[in-house]
């Protein structure tokens, strides 16, 4: 896997006309994933709230003028128990996010306790946490942790844009800390913040730039929340807001770039029609949050899921889809 990508390579890639460019990225996606098969992942707020970090789009945010209210951090029953509901709905990852700077020790305990019990279910398990230290990432790793999320939310030069209250490089430390530990990196960002096309150059320039390819690449669709900074922004600059033929350019360029990756259609999916899902799909994108609630925004549901599933004659995928496709076909 190619890991140095320039700017100028991706940014040829967006130019590429659109018919051209999917067709590429299907192609790259179908010698690396098994076709018509989507991940579905569940994700879960196991701590809501209160965040210090000040990131423009968050409701979660103590900057932000949301009316979320700060709740404590869920109790590990009640965790495990939403993991055996999602596991019984089919998804085959369960995803642990909490409204944090950085995890403090006196939750550790009670996070390794969520990770461990999770995995003995079956499931891919997956934290986000915000930024974490070396030994916290390997005891996380120990536990059974096999993925870790910290998205990059966009390009270097826009990242201050968007958050002031930690840098880029910060960003960069937490996901070489994870990989140190032998965990899995999930890392992504958001598209419709006001930023360019360059700065969606820079943006999956700096993940396919890793020392390794994320393994998960989360894509989402700005999620306007009034209160926070970004969602006012979109109502008096509703431009600013990706569209979706800009927004499939970029799932289709981070699929040819970091083709092992799995690519994932996160936030802002709820609003999508089911022909840009669909193009999103031939375009490389094979994971999706399923559930009704990302965190503390809107998702699609499993229902509408289902039938968008069924109309498009796509499969959930099970287990470990990459290396077991790439087994098959040796």
């Amino acid at each position: 896997m190619r890991t140095d990508w320039t700017r100028e390579e991706i940014a040829e890639l967006f130019d590429l006309p659109f018919l051209d460019l999917v067709a590429r990225a299907h192609d790259v996606h179908v010698r690396h994933h098994p076709e018509n098969e989507v991940q579905l992942s569940t994700l879960l707020s196991i701590k809501t709230g209160g965040c210090v970090e000040d990131c423009g789009y968050c409701s979660q945010s103590t900057s932000a003028d949301s009316g979320l209210k700060a709740e404590k951090l869920m109790a590990a029953d009640a965790v495990v128990a939403a993991a055996q509901e999602a596991k019984d709905a089919g998804s085959g990852r369960f995803c642990m996010g909490a409204a944090w700077r950085s995890p403090k020790e006196r939750d550790m305990p009670a996070l390794l306790d969520m990770v461990s019990r999770v995995k003995a279910l079956g499931l891919e398990t997956c934290m986000t946490l915000g930024m974490l230290e070396g030994d916290q990432a390997q005891r996380l790793a120990d536990a059974g942790l096999d993925y870790y999320n910290h998205n990059i939310d966009t390009s270097p030069e826009n990242y201050a844009n968007v958050i002031s209250t930690r840098t880029f490089q910060d960003r960069l430390d937490t996901l070489e800390r994870v990989r140190a530990a032998g965990v899995n990196v999930c890392s992504g960002g958001i598209m419709g913040m006001g930023e360019t096309r360059t700065d969606r150059v820079g943006f999956l320039h700096a993940l396919a730039t890793l020392p390794e390819h994320p393994g998960s690449v989360p894509i989402n669709a700005l999620v306007p929340i009034e209160g926070t900074v970004l969602g006012d922004m979109l109502k008096d600059v509703p431009s600013a807001k990706i569209d979706d033929i800009e927004f499939i350019r970029t799932v289709a360029v981070a699929r040819i770039i970091m083709p092992e990756s799995m690519v994932r259609l996160s936030a802002g999916r709820e609003s999508m029609s089911d022909s840009t899902q669909a193009l999103c799909f031939m375009a490389g994108a094979n994971s999706i949050f399923t559930g009704d609630k990302l965190l503390t925004t809107g998702n699609a549901g499993d229902s509408k899921d289902a039938a968008l599933f069924a109309k498009l004659g796509i499969l959930p995928m099970k287990g470990e889809p990459v290396q077991a496709h790439l087994a098959a076909a040796e």
